[in-house]
């Protein structure tokens, strides 16, 4: 891969990761709620558990979609029942920084695992690999891809949870707080749409 090559690669990861969708809209709302080093846990394994499917999927995992395209469906009733899930866990939060009750930040292991049910996630991995992953240096193309979206990656999920900070002294007041959270549950359930269209 040429340098010109491994510069659009870089821009095209930037501006995939770091446009609004689910694992950033999850982000935004933890930053608010839960503040930025509690987030950190969440946005190392967005970080991990993406590298892993780019890798996953550069390796032949993508192949089955191909093979079976109806696995596209499964993924979307997993994905989609897993994304109002966690809609329905944002918008019921009324207080920043709960531990007790049932409002916590994402773990490592939750974010790592929800990037093979994220389907803005395996369009990404695809298209990516699919765009740039060079056929005669598969594995070595397969891991410059990796080393993308790793490099901007952690870049792009920490400013939405650093702007979700920045909102916190703001929604500090109930009711603000609350309409926020109801907001940021409604945008990811809208984020479904791309998917189910």
């Amino acid at each position: 891969m040429d340098i010109e090559t491994y510069l659009a690669l870089l821009a095209f990861a930037l501006t995939s990761s770091i446009s609004p969708g689910p694992n950033n809209l999850m982000l935004l709302a933890s930053g608010v709620n839960f503040g930025f080093v509690r987030t950190i846990p969440h946005i190392v394994g967005i970080e991990a558990g993406f590298s892993g499917l780019i890798l996953a999927v550069g390796l032949g995992l993508g192949v089955l979609f191909a093979v079976e395209p109806r696995l596209y469906i499964v993924l979307k009733v997993i994905g989609g029942s897993y994304l109002l899930w966690m809609a329905w866990k944002i918008a019921t939060t009324r207080e920043m920084g709960r531990v007790h009750g049932e409002a916590k930040p994402f773990s490592f292991w939750q974010a790592a695992g929800f990037q093979f049910v994220n389907p803005k996630a395996w369009v990404m991995a695809i298209g990516a690999n699919t765009a740039f992953a060079d056929p005669e240096h598969y594995v070595f193309t397969t891991g410059l891809v990796c080393l993308a979206f790793l490099s901007v990656g952690f870049f792009t999920t920490g400013l939405w949870t650093v702007f979700g900070t920045t909102l916190k002294v703001f929604l500090s007041d109930s009711q603000r707080l609350k309409w926020f959270n109801i907001t940021m549950a409604v945008l990811l359930v809208l984020s479904l749409w791309p998917m189910l269209a």
